[in-house]
């Protein structure tokens, strides 16, 4: 059997799922997949590598390759690798991203170019899978697509060597543009990702993406009808093409034991992780804000925890408690929640190289495992519901589960499952007659991943303290009607300091209650590069509208202790630009900003409020924090440009950092007298020499 090596870099699943679906399906295709994680260098060696590589790669929000990604990444950006080190490499790489973030897909992208400096060649085209309008719209096509560029690379292998380059399947548009400078090419590489028009795609891509639309309009059509149970014509008398019936390779025992004691450090992590006490909590809005928002201080005085301004951390959460109950009520399995999980592979399985999930630890509860270990909010991949039809004894609850997994129904499933947040318990309530085994549940549910969140404050100026901020998110179920759901983190967060939460705005005048500190189990994130300059003197820009504002919070403090200290230094301009709706409501540590302000610590505060009216009617109303940003093109220009300043960028990055890049391109444009894309290559420029640098979420 013809074999190729198939290599994947995950941050939460996605990458994983799609390279064992193609695993599996190789056999059926003649072929058999060499299947790692990037991250298991010991289990593969790219420079003795014959056969065919294919590579799925995912992207973090901020367009980084996967945390499992890193080691391999750096070891390839090695400069002092010669340019034939990989002239023997034939490969294909899906990228998956999602185009509302600012660097789409650029992990894969970054992982290919790389590859073709080092010589590797393509076999087969690079596809780009985008989670905005479905990652299936280009991953089911670029599966199907893969045998026969297999099948042809094998063929023409054969041959001399010069066919087999010229049989090989044409590079993607960036990969034909002529050769550039070594020191240039990582530029290049972010030009093309904040290109603002469409000029560059294949046409493969613009017609992906017409059928997109053509989706899209479908569906308003059939809105006053169909629904997450019902389909209408054409779908409900079309022929389906369903997806292969994932093998099953869990077999689950249920064992009742004595009650034993467990703890949330049985919950799987890679990095250290530390119980603390939870020492103040303190309301930062008022009670009538759109959204509430919360400034928790820990107290890790008695860990080996440290942190440095800008730095993120992880916090390990547990799933909602009532909704664990509903899912244990609804699978019939409330009276056996205390019985300890055993599992084993099954011996009969089909899976190739089936693994017991890392993420269920051994001998523990039924209850833990699903409150603390399982993602049950995560929304069901297709394989799944292909997996679900299978227990639904219901002809018609049969038939729409097969439409929603089915190529013919990926509108449906895109509208009702993926846009709607569907879960299993939705699906579980919507489809009665499904009745799916433990063990499907424990194949299918992802890990619970922990949360990340920004420090806000300074080990100079709170010791043995860690702050951080977050809004308690709050929205309605898409599937279940008039049900408020709050975000699984923050939600438990809010119950969790109810205890010792105070009223106060003002973060750093109130004090800890005596109530008993409930205790919160954290891990350090690494590789961070969110950090203030080392040279003081640079001048910084802050931008951080709403929770954004958090960790410059933590620079401001240490930048005041750094002053205090050493005062005879000099000390660069620190300019911030905040935003949120109103003044009065969700005005952010407003007294600590005034008081930084104040003593010349912030040299440059620049606030918009998005819901309030101007002062006076002939003001033009500054909104949002890229208004602000342009009103100050030229000095925020200077500074960027002639005085090597830093650029940080905070927050939301499906918005507010993608209108933030776009008006820094603006700006550029217009101060320097250039077009758009040298604009852009000033931008990948800063990028590259880590001054413009974001922390942003979805």
């Amino acid at each position: 059997m013809r074999r190729f090596l198939l290599l994947y870099a995950t941050q939460q699943g996605q990458a994983k799922a799609i390279a064992e679906e193609i695993c599996e399906k190789a056999a059926a295709h003649g072929f058999s997949a060499d299947l790692h994680c990037i991250s298991e260098s010991d289990k593969y060696d790219l420079k003795t590598e014959t056969a065919p590589l294919v590579v799925v790669v995912s992207t973090t929000g901020t367009g980084d390759p996967p945390d499992t990604a890193r080691k391999f990444v750096k070891k390839i950006q090695d400069k002092t690798l010669p340019g034939d080190f990989f002239a023997h490499l034939r490969y294909g790489l899906l990228g998956l991203g999602d185009s509302e973030y600012t660097y789409f897909c650029n992990g894969g992208k970054v992982i290919d170019k790389r590859l073709q400096e080092l010589g590797a060649r393509h076999f087969y085209d690079t596809g780009h899978a985008d989670d905005c309008v479905g990652l299936e719209l280009v991953v089911e096509p670029w599966i199907d697509g893969l045998w026969a560029a297999l099948t042809k690379h094998f063929v023409s292998s054969k041959g001399i060597e010069e066919m087999s380059v010229a049989l090989t399947t044409a590079s993607t548009v960036s990969q034909k543009m002529d050769p550039v400078k070594p020191e240039l090419i990582h530029i290049e590489s972010q030009v093309e990702l904040l290109r603002l028009d469409d000029s560059g795609r294949k046409d493969s891509e613009v017609l992906e993406q017409n059928a997109v639309n053509r989706d899209q309009s479908s569906a308003l059509i059939a809105e006053l009808e169909s629904s997450l149970t019902r389909s209408i014509p054409p779908l409900s008398q079309a022929s389906l093409n369903i997806p292969a019936l994932p093998p099953e390779y869990l077999q689950v025992h249920l064992h009742e034991s004595p009650g034993q004691e467990e703890s949330q450090e049985s919950v799987t992590s890679v990095d250290p992780v530390f119980q603390v006490p939870v020492s103040k909590a303190v309301q930062l809005t008022t009670n009538d804000a759109i959204k509430t928002t919360l400034l928790v201080e820990l107290d890790i005085s008695k860990t080996d925890f440290s942190y440095q301004p800008g730095d993120a951390f992880n916090l390990i959460c547990p799933n909602s408690d009532s909704e664990v109950q509903s899912l244990l009520q609804r699978l019939q399995l409330t009276d056996q929640r205390e019985h300890l999980v055993l599992l084993k592979i099954k011996a009969d399985t089909k899976k190739k190289g089936a693994a017991l999930p890392q993420h269920i630890p051994e001998r523990c509860s039924l209850q833990f495992i699903l409150t603390w270990c399982l993602e049950i909010r995560a929304v069901p991949k297709k394989a799944f519901l292909r997996a679900l039809v299978d227990c639904t004894s219901d002809g018609a609850e049969k038939r729409r589960l097969q439409e929603l997994c089915s190529r013919q129904g990926a509108a449906d499933y895109n509208r009702f499952v993926r846009d709607a947040c569907a879960n299993l318990l939705d699906l579980l309530l919507a489809f009665p007659s499904c009745q799916p085994p433990l063990s499907l549940l424990l194949e299918h549910l992802p890990k619970l991943q922990p949360r990340p969140y920004s420090c806000a404050s300074s080990s100079l100026s709170h010791p043995g303290k860690l702050h951080f901020v977050f809004n308690i998110v709050e929205f309605l179920s898409n599937t279940t009607p008039v049900v408020l759901r709050r975000g699984v983190c923050t939600g438990w967060l809010a119950t969790l300091v109810e205890s010792v939460l105070q009223p106060n705005r003002h973060a750093s005048h109130a004090d800890g209650g005596k109530a008993v500190a409930p205790q919160i189990s954290i891990s350090p994130r690494t590789a961070n590069s969110f950090h203030l300059p080392n040279d003081p003197s640079v001048p910084i820009i802050m931008v951080g509208p709403g929770t954004g504002v958090a960790p410059f919070i933590g620079f401001l403090q240490h930048r005041e202790k750094l002053q205090e200290q050493h005062p005879d230094e000099h000390y660069g301009a620190m300019w911030l630009f905040f935003g949120c709706r109103h003044q009065e409501r969700d005005y952010l540590f407003r007294e600590e900003l005034r008081h930084f302000h104040k003593h010349g610590i912030l040299t440059h505060l620049k606030v918009s409020f998005s819901r309030d009216s101007p002062a006076r009617e002939e003001q033009a109303p500054v909104k949002y924090v890229q208004d602000n940003i342009q009103l100050h093109s030229k000095q925020l220009a200077r500074l960027l440009l002639h005085e090597n300043g830093y650029i940080y960028v905070c927050g939301d990055a499906k918005n507010m950092a993608r209108d933030v890049n776009d008006t820094l391109v603006e700006i550029i444009s217009k101060e320097v007298g250039v077009d758009k894309l040298d604009a852009m290559k000033t931008l990948a420029t800063l990028k590259e020499e880590k001054r413009y640098l974001q922390d942003i979420w979805s």
